[in-house]
């Protein structure tokens, strides 16, 4: 893997497993010479996983709409960072930057960015790795709604087999190690 895109959310959550949990992945991602691209924020998951993969020597790409750079969410200290002109573009950049997505515990926004690209994987625009990272349960919820899709009759079963759960960041980002990187994604039909 070259740069993996990191989805999470912009609070800390209840748990400080969760924190811990970005830290760990942030400082394991600068650690192999990977590129964190991350929605540019430093805020809450969003702001500890850059601050570890910088404070690791790490280059960090940050992708933020003008709105949120307006609300002073930027990151400042990042190695490079894009502002876009809406939320859609920045999932774009973000896709296209990515050779993987990990997804940290995080809110509806982190729900949404991890649902685009698995919809778009099963739209047959990528064949980019999807992991979720569960720390202590966090994505029971989440994977639920994907197999009741499933069950439902929406989904087909191989949707299933789109995204790989791993327990905690030790397990991603060994996961990440073994991956091949892929040739990237049709982004121009996004």
């Amino acid at each position: 893997m070259l740069s993996v895109a990191v989805f999470c959310g912009s609070r800390l959550g209840h748990d400080p497993a969760y924190a811990e949990a970005a830290r760990t992945l942030g400082r394991g991602l600068a650690e192999a010479g990977m590129t964190l691209v991350y929605g540019g924020g430093r805020v809450g998951l969003m702001g500890v996983v850059a601050d570890a993969a910088m404070a690791a020597g790490g280059r960090v790409r940050g992708v933020i709409p003008d709105f949120l750079v307006k609300w002073e969410v930027a990151h400042k200290g990042v190695t490079d960072m894009e502002v876009t002109d809406t939320m859609h573009s920045r999932k774009h950049r973000m896709f296209e930057r990515a050779d993987a997505f990990v997804t940290l515990p995080g809110g509806i926004g982190t729900m949404d960015e991890t649902i685009e690209v698995l919809s778009w994987r099963q739209l047959r625009l990528h064949a980019k790795p999807i992991l979720i990272c569960d720390v202590g349960g966090s994505a029971r919820a989440f994977v639920s709604a994907i197999d009741a899709a499933v069950e439902q009759g929406f989904a087909s079963a191989e949707v299933r087999a789109y995204i790989e759960v791993l327990a905690g960041p030790g397990a991603v980002l060994a996961r990440l190690a073994e991956l091949p990187v892929r040739a990237g994604g049709l982004a121009e039909r996004l």
